[in-house]
């Protein structure tokens, strides 16, 4: 089996939910994770510290390397390259995870709220990639992978929350960019995308609690349709919207029950899908 043992993948929003699981994924394989993220404190409503989600990965096999990062601003997204390169030596794969969510209306979205979707959302992954590709160019086998929606322009996408479409499209347009600019550098650019609500931090708080989280699969799916794509030669597909369900098939998953987060409850298909 492909695997991603001794890469270093330098992963935003890893000290919990999807971004933690793809790190523990990668970390059984015993790949190298810098825990990129904000939180080094516990918080009162949130599980994990980057250093609760190092101490996972390094119990799952994996080397671990936390470090305070908002992807908001750049010095602290080169500091955590420059401690990457001095611990690891490598960046071999970028997952872009890092997000903010508000699913409010035009009248509803304070500016406050609109700047910080499209600081963390748009800015952080350009960014993020911007200070990673010098690296990825010189790795064997580089990815960079956005977790951000297929680009369709139907209108029952933007008008209930335009301002949250606008950022988490933008993160698809650098998708749909970079792949093309990269291309015959060999790195690939893809995105990947749940096919139902992933019980994280967000749907338990933000988006119905409880009956959404019955509805919902667990993030280690996401994680192991990212280990396909990742562990995977980057020339062999690049530019692609990808959903998590699809890309387990194809490797000959038919069985997703192991996934749910209550078994035989009806699953609530995500945003954008």
């Amino acid at each position: 089996m492909p695997s991603l043992r001794g890469k270093t993948i330098f992963i935003t929003g890893a000290s919990r939910g999807i971004g933690k699981a793809i790190a523990l994924r990668a970390a059984a394989d015993g790949a190298h994770i810098v825990v990129a993220a904000k939180t080094s404190e516990p918080h009162p409503s949130l599980p994990g510290t980057i250093y609760s989600a190092a101490q996972e990965i390094e119990a799952a096999g994996g080397r671990a390397f936390a470090c305070v990062v908002d992807v908001r601003f750049q010095d602290q997204i080169r500091a955590a390259v420059d401690g990457a390169l001095a611990r690891f030596g490598s960046i071999d794969v970028l997952v872009n995870n890092a997000s903010a969510i508000s699913l409010t209306s035009t009248l509803e979205t304070p500016m406050k709220r609109f700047d910080l979707m499209h600081q963390v959302n748009v800015r952080g992954t350009f960014a993020c990639s911007q200070a990673c590709l010098p690296h990825l160019l010189r790795s064997e086998n580089p990815h960079i992978l956005n977790l951000c929606p297929p680009l369709q322009m139907r209108p029952e996408w933007f008008a209930p929350h335009v301002a949250y479409t606008m950022a988490k499209y933008g993160m698809s347009l650098c998708v749909l960019g970079m792949a093309e600019e990269f291309r015959s550098s060999g790195v690939a650019v893809n995105a990947l995308w749940p096919r139902t609500v992933i019980a994280t931090a967000a749907v338990q708080n933000l988006l119905g609690g409880g009956v959404t989280m019955r509805g919902s699969r667990r993030p280690e799916i996401v994680a192991d349709a990212a280990h396909v794509i990742l562990s995977r030669p980057s020339r062999e597909r690049t530019g692609q919207f990808l959903i998590d369900e699809d890309v387990l098939r194809s490797v000959g998953v038919t069985d997703f029950s192991k996934y749910a987060t209550a078994p035989g409850e009806d699953l609530i298909p995500d945003l954008f899908v």
